[in-house]
């Protein structure tokens, strides 16, 4: 058994969901969620088959983010994960109905910070353990930074 890291880093406009799932149809479902919820969002899927032919399957209404999640997809090679790109969203616009896909197990992130993944390889193949999410925190934030916080969520439309 070998513990692997896995680095996921991508350009600053896109937010990215890292998860697991069990079916080959994992890739329509979760099309069709994100579509159905922000019909603006540009995206790519990738999917890790576990059985069969081990294919990484991919879907998407963006070329290039289908393919980016597809090749990072085959970097990770752990079975059953997915991983969602997307533009023009966040993860919190899909992230509710990505988890209420039948298919989806487990999100071990949801993020645009550079992430670490985790993984354990043995001889049967790989499975993510978990998920360094950005850097560690330097201080505890104080009123200022608050004030802050609270100006940037109503900036980008989370708060009124």
């Amino acid at each position: 058994m070998e513990i692997k890291v896995v680095e996921l880093e991508f350009e600053e406009d896109i937010n990215f969901i890292l998860g697991q799932s069990h079916f080959i149809k994992t890739v329509e479902d979760l099309y069709e969620a994100i579509v159905n919820t922000v019909p603006h969002a540009k995206f790519g899927i990738a999917f890790a088959e576990a059985s069969g032919d081990c294919l990484v399957r991919h879907a998407g209404n963006d070329e290039e983010l289908e393919e980016l999640a597809a090749d990072k997809m085959l970097d990770i090679a752990a079975g059953h994960s997915f991983l969602i790109l997307l533009k023009n969203a966040f993860p919190i616009n899909v992230l509710q109905r990505i988890k209420d896909v039948p298919e989806v197990v487990n999100i071990f992130c949801a993020t645009a910070n550079p992430v670490q993944i985790l993984l354990i390889e043995t001889q049967q193949g790989r499975g993510i353990i978990g998920v360094i999410d950005g850097e560690s925190p330097r201080k505890i934030e104080k009123e200022e930074d608050i004030i802050q916080r609270k100006q940037f969520l109503r900036k980008i439309g989370y708060k009124f």
